[in-house]
C-alpha cells in the first residue's frame, strides 16, 4: 500500500483511521506493549471516536520487571540482550498477544534521551515488534532530536508500519 506522502509523513489521526478500518474489516483487535513511548500509541489508537471496536488494551512497561510480569519476557533475555534489543521486542510482541483477546499488536523499547545511550545503541534508537495474526516482524530504527522528537517519531513510524503491514 503507498501511502499519500501527506499521510505518510504527517498525519497519525490519519495513519489511525486507516488501521482501524483495515482492522475492523478483519474483525481483528489491537494490543500495544510500550516502553520508551509510555502509553504514546495507545493514547493515539483512543484517540479515535469508536476505538473500542479494534483497540483491546495497551501495556505500558517501561521497567524491566514490567517486561517480565504484564508480557511474560524471560528476565534472562533482557539481561542478556537488553530492554533494547531485537529478541525483547519480539518477545514483547508475542507477550501482547498471548495475554490478550488481540491478533495484532505494536510493541517498542528504545533509548529516548536525553541520556541512557550507548555506543552500541545511542540515544534514539529504537526496536520495534508487529505482530500480525501469528507472524512477528522486528525492525531497528534511530531517531534524531530530543526526547520529544524520538517518542513522536516512534509513535508515527509504529502506525505508519502497522497499516502498511495490514494492507499485505
Amino acid at each position: 500500500m503507498n501511502l499519500p506522502q501527506s499521510i505518510a509523513d504527517h498525519d497519525i489521526p490519519a495513519l489511525v483511521a486507516l488501521a482501524a478500518d483495515a482492522l475492523q474489516a478483519r474483525h481483528w483487535m489491537l494490543a500495544t506493549a510500550e516502553s520508551c513511548t509510555g502509553g504514546l500509541i495507545g493514547a493515539a489508537c483512543t484517540e479515535l471516536a469508536g476505538s473500542s471496536a479494534w483497540f483491546e488494551r495497551g501495556f505500558v512497561t517501561y521497567s524491566n520487571a514490567a517486561k517480565t510480569e504484564q508480557l511474560g519476557v524471560d528476565a534472562a533475555l533482557i539481561a542478556s540482550q537488553g530492554a533494547v534489543s531485537e529478541a525483547v521486542v519480539h518477545a514483547m510482541a508475542a507477550g501482547a498477544i498471548a495475554r490478550s483477546q488481540a491478533r495484532v499488536s505494536i510493541a517498542v523499547s528504545g533509548v529516548a534521551g536525553p541520556t541512557g545511550g550507548t555506543p552500541d545503541k545511542p540515544v534514539g534508537t529504537v526496536w520495534f515488534g508487529w505482530s500480525l495474526d501469528g507472524r512477528i516482524r522486528t525492525e531497528r530504527r534511530r531517531f534524531e532530536g530530543d526526547r520529544a522528537a524520538v517518542r513522536a517519531a516512534t509513535v508515527h513510524h509504529a502506525l505508519q508500519t502497522l497499516v502498511q503491514e495490514l494492507a499485505r
